[in-house]
């Protein structure tokens, strides 16, 4: 089974930090979409929330009242998450689609879509767990993915199974009775460092590139040179 890419640990042993580095920048994004749509949720779960550390971001800058709940089907994501747990922020080694009785302001779904064999029965099974629900993903589907034959890398190393450009993460939506509250680019690849020396000298060539671009045509700017990633708020 795919998931068992999560489960017996080998997204660990291609991920030892499970992404952690990212996570500051990606509790930015989110709490500038709550910000500009007037959102102050109570209580937020993250499905697939690996660490943690995108939720403890979150909690540090939000309202002492707020509660968090991370869910993870990885046993060694959710080992990783001690250390964070404390009385208002829980993790959970579940998955969620078979939680009974659960019922949040806000899900999170930060870079987990394309994850997921079956992303529409999971979009549907939660969609009446919270009122809102925020969704992160990347946008491989661009003309430097395709002709740099990247697409099946981003499979065996992150575990992407599915590829999206922008048309396609918001039809997914519609197509699951999604109300579409909000949605805008986030730019990962100009805005974050890579580790990798490979990755960082591309992200300091195609920088400049990206940003000029992005000034003048944000769509033309994501489907030819990537590096860029959707938000989406939904309901």
């Amino acid at each position: 089974m795919l998931e068992e890419i999560y489960t017996k640990g080998e997204f660990l042993a291609k991920n030892p930090t499970w992404h952690v580095e990212d996570s500051p920048w990606k509790a930015k994004q989110i709490l500038h979409m709550m910000a500009r749509n007037h959102l102050a949720p109570q209580t937020i779960c993250e499905v697939g929330c690996g660490a943690g550390e995108i939720l403890k971001q979150l909690q540090e800058q939000m309202e002492s009242t707020c509660e968090f709940w991370g869910y993870d089907i990885s046993p060694q994501a959710i080992q990783l998450c001690e250390g964070r747990e404390n009385e208002q922020l829980h993790f959970k080694l579940a998955d969620l689609t078979k939680e009974q009785d659960v019922s949040f302001d806000m899900i999170l779904i930060i870079d987990v879509i394309e994850h997921l064999e079956d992303y529409y029965s999971f979009l549907r099974s939660i969609k009446d767990k919270s009122t809102y629900k925020m969704i992160h993903l990347p946008l491989e589907l661009t003309l430097n993915m395709v002709l740099s034959r990247k697409l099946i890398q981003s499979r065996e190393t992150y575990g992407h199974l599915h590829h999206f450009m922008k048309d396609t993460a918001l039809q997914m939506l519609r197509d699951t009775n999604y109300e579409i509250i909000d949605y805008c680019y986030t730019h990962m690849s100009n805005e974050m460092p890579s580790n990798q020396l490979s990755y960082e000298i591309k992200r300091q060539v195609l920088k400049g590139p990206r940003k000029l671009l992005l000034s003048i045509d944000q769509d033309l700017a994501v489907r030819v040179l990537g590096g860029s990633n959707i938000l989406m708020l939904a309901k």
